[in-house]
């Protein structure tokens, strides 16, 4: 269906906020979550599940960056679909990108809760994610320069802590905690521990949702996406390397005398180091929290967009595509995500959150390494100011690591693989008998 005229971003965004933006949306995956695949593959197992996703990521990113620069568009995976496999399959890029964008969130507030709650114990985590989500909720409507400003302002503070977390926890390595209980599970563990390792990556895509709102696309695009992943693939190892050599990975994903799993594998591991009771302790956790804050504040800021091009374009209830008019942001989209997220987080399911919204993110991706090469084939003349290296080897290889992840993971998880399809078909069942249908000539490919 063809864009509203008057729906339009303002480009403020440079390559630095870019940077900032690419890296604060996938930071809190160093800070939680990756520890929850430990148990599923141990140390060398889920090393192994990084390593596949390390490489998906590298061939899926300089793919994607391709059809970024090429359409600059807020509805990113969406977009590239619908021109390319026409408007059903766009659909369903969509609302796969909405079910990631919309559900990692509330995973990444349940780790806010939970370092918080290792600074003040007692108080109420629920109380802090759902106030979490009201305030950078605001901020983000208040306008994209000053949300992309204080994203880098957080994701600068979030890296620094990761540095410094490294540098007090490398002295305390040894290799023999490092292999301890390498491979609990056999190789079958390291299929079970994909989304874990997925959620260090998770949502680096999103930096294409701003390039409508991105000075310069063609060329800045890139340079924010290749720079956000060096540093995020760097922050990854660094990170799995040190907070498991301290006392091996139990330690980091059970709390002290229980077998409980645990959002705070950072702090459990300078527990070790720096004792419960220690106010260094305390403080480097309060920096953890801005590696938190910095991807719950991107990945809103990007789910809006993407929510609002859905609606801009027809795909959802017009309202979803309206402008603030002071603001210039889409308001009503980033509302209507914050009370979708506020549901699914009173679930208090971190883990089963996670899987899902990675379902999501590897259904994206599939089905945008699908449409690079239905455009490759059917529009050779297209503008590409970007052409990824290695082709046709890199968007293969990002559309083969894609579907193997996806079909390991609903063979390991069945059940939030049958609820992800409910997600993704009940909406569409939705679009098709009551938008689509009515208004086929209105949803036209250009």
């Amino acid at each position: 269906m063809s864009t509203d005229s008057q729906a339009k971003l303002q480009k403020t965004l440079g390559p630095l906020m870019l940077w900032g933006l690419g890296v604060g949306y996938v930071i809190s995956g160093m800070y939680f979550g990756w520890n929850l695949g430990l148990p599923q593959g141990g140390t060398l197992g889920m090393a192994l599940a990084t390593g596949i996703v390390i490489l998906m990521y590298i061939t899926f990113t300089f793919s994607y960056t391709e059809l970024a620069c090429s359409m600059p568009k807020a509805g990113g995976a969406f977009i590239y679909a619908h021109k390319a496999l026409g408007p059903r399959w766009g659909f369903f890029g969509g609302m796969a990108q909405n079910i990631e964008f919309i559900f990692a969130p509330p995973a990444i507030a349940f780790a806010i809760g939970a370092y918080l709650d290792s600074i003040f114990p007692g108080h109420h985590a629920l109380t802090f994610a759902v106030i979490s989500y009201f305030i950078f909720t605001f901020i983000n409507i208040l306008g994209v320069k000053l949300a992309a400003t204080f994203e880098l302002f957080v994701t600068v503070i979030a890296v620094v802590g990761l540095l410094l977390f490294s540098s007090l926890s490398i002295p305390h390595f040894e290799w023999e905690n490092f292999r301890q209980n390498a491979l609990p599970n056999g190789y079958g563990g390291v299929f079970a521990a994909l989304p874990f390792a997925i959620w260090f990556f998770l949502a680096i895509e999103g930096l294409a949702n701003v390039a409508e709102e991105t000075m310069n696309p063609q060329k800045n695009i890139l340079l924010g996406f290749s720079s956000a992943l060096i540093t995020l693939v760097l922050l990854c190892i660094l990170t799995y390397f040190s907070s498991i050599g301290i006392q091996g990975w139990e330690a980091i994903v059970y709390k002290s005398g229980s077998t409980e799993l645990s959002d705070a594998p950072l702090p459990l591991a300078l527990q070790q180091i720096l004792g419960k009771n220690s106010d260094l302790l305390k403080v480097l956790v309060g920096i953890g929290l801005f590696g938190l804050i910095a991807s719950f504040h991107g990945i809103i800021l990007a789910a809006g967009r993407t929510t609002f091009e859905f609606g801009r374009m027809g795909y959802a209830p017009s309202f979803l595509g309206k402008i603030h008019p002071k603001y210039k942001t889409p308001a009503l989209s980033l509302i209507v995500n914050m009370l979708i997220g506020i549901i699914a987080l009173l679930t208090g399911k971190t883990g089963e959150i996670i899987t899902i919204a990675c379902f999501g993110a590897l259904t994206l991706y599939f089905i945008s390494m699908v449409s690079f090469f239905k455009l490759r084939k059917d529009s050779p003349t297209m503008p590409r100011p970007f052409k990824v290296m290695g082709y046709p080897y890199f968007p293969a290889i990002a559309l083969i690591l894609s579907l193997l992840c996806f079909i390991s993971m609903a063979v390991y998880n069945p059940t939030l693989f049958i609820i992800y399809l409910f997600l993704l078909f009940i909406p569409f069942l939705g679009f098709e008998l009551f938008i689509y249908q009515r208004n086929k000539e209105a949803f036209s490919i250009n």
